[in-house]
C-alpha cells in the first residue's frame, strides 16, 4: 500500500509590525528610521512633526527678538540681499521703524505659514518626479508625510539655536536662516558673495540629514529603490537651491 503524500507546510506569514503611537514615531525618526516610515504605509498623518518644528521655531525667534533684537536681525539678513539692503537704507527712520515692528510679526506668521506651502509644494514635485519614473504604490499624502518627518532634525536645529542665543550668540551677523555654525556659510561674510554665501549655507549638516532621511522614507514608504529615491531628493535641492540663490543675492 502506497504510503500518502506529505503536503508541504505552507509558510507562516511574517506578524504585521505593531502600530506606532505619533510619540514613538518622532523618536523612531532619529534612531530607527524605518519603522516610523514603514508605519506611515499604515497612516500618512503628519500633524506632529509639524507642530514640533513650528514650536521649536516660534521659540528660537522668541528667545532672538530678547537677545538680539528685530532690528538688528533685520539689519543681519540684508546683508545677504544687496537690492533689499539698498532699499532699506533709502527708508526713512519711520519706515524702518514700522518695517522692523511688522517683521517682528512676520517671523512668527512666517515659520508655520512658509513651512507648509514649501513642504506642499516640494511634495508635488518630488511625487511627480518618482510617479514619472517608478510604476511602485506613492500617493502624495505619504509624500507629504516623509517630509515631514524627515524635517525633524531642523527642530533639533531650532533647539541647538536656542541654546546658542541663551549662552550669548554675538548678535553681529545672527540671522534666523542661519543662526548656528552648522555650514560653512556661518563663517563667510553675506555682503561679500550672496549666491555663494546661500550655498553654502544650504550644504548644512542638519538639512543633509534631512535629505538623507527624506531619500530613506521614499524607498521604506513609497517602495522606491534607493537610489532612485536619493537621486530625486538630491536633484531637487540642487534646483531650488541654485534657483533661490540666483533669486535671492
Amino acid at each position: 500500500m502506497a504510503a500518502a503524500p506529505v503536503l508541504p507546510a505552507s509558510p507562516t506569514p511574517s506578524p504585521e509590525p505593531a502600530p506606532l503611537s505619533q510619540g514613538a514615531r518622532i523618536i523612531n525618526t532619529f534612531i530607527a528610521p524605518s519603522k516610523t516610515f514603514t508605519d506611515l504605509r499604515r497612516s500618512a498623518s503628519w500633524w506632529l512633526p509639524f507642530l514640533l518644528i513650528t514650536i521649536a521655531g516660534w521659540g528660537l525667534v522668541f528667545v532672538a527678538e530678547q537677545k538680539v533684537g528685530v532690528q538688528k536681525m533685520v539689519e543681519n539678513d540684508l546683508q545677504s540681499r544687496p537690492k533689499q539692503e539698498a532699499q532699506y537704507e533709502k527708508a526713512t527712520p519711520a519706515q524702518r521703524e514700522a518695517q522692523i515692528k511688522i517683521t517682528g510679526v512676520i517671523y512668527y506668521i512666517a515659520i508655520p505659514v512658509f513651512t507648509l506651502i514649501f513642504w506642499l509644494l516640494l511634495s508635488g514635485l518630488q511625487f511627480g518626479t518618482l510617479s514619472f519614473v517608478t510604476t511602485t504604490d506613492i500617493t502624495f499624502g505619504k509624500t507629504l508625510a516623509v517630509l515631514a518627518y524627515a524635517a525633524l532634525p531642523l527642530m533639533l536645529k531650532h533647539l541647538l539655536a536656542i541654546v546658542s542665543v541663551l549662552a550669548g550668540v554675538n548678535p553681529d551677523g545672527f540671522t534666523l536662516n542661519n543662526p548656528v555654525a552648522t555650514n560653512p556659510g556661518y563663517i563667510m561674510n553675506p555682503a561679500d558673495h550672496p549666491f555663494w554665501y546661500f550655498i553654502a549655507s544650504q550644504t548644512d549638516i542638519f538639512l543633509l540629514w534631512t535629505l538623507v532621511l527624506t531619500a530613506i522614507g521614499f524607498a521604506v514608504t513609497c517602495k522606491v529603490k534607493m537610489g532612485t529615491a536619493f537621486a530625486v531628493v538630491i536633484g531637487w535641492w540642487a534646483v531650488i537651491t541654485l534657483a533661490l540663490a540666483a533669486i535671492l543675492s
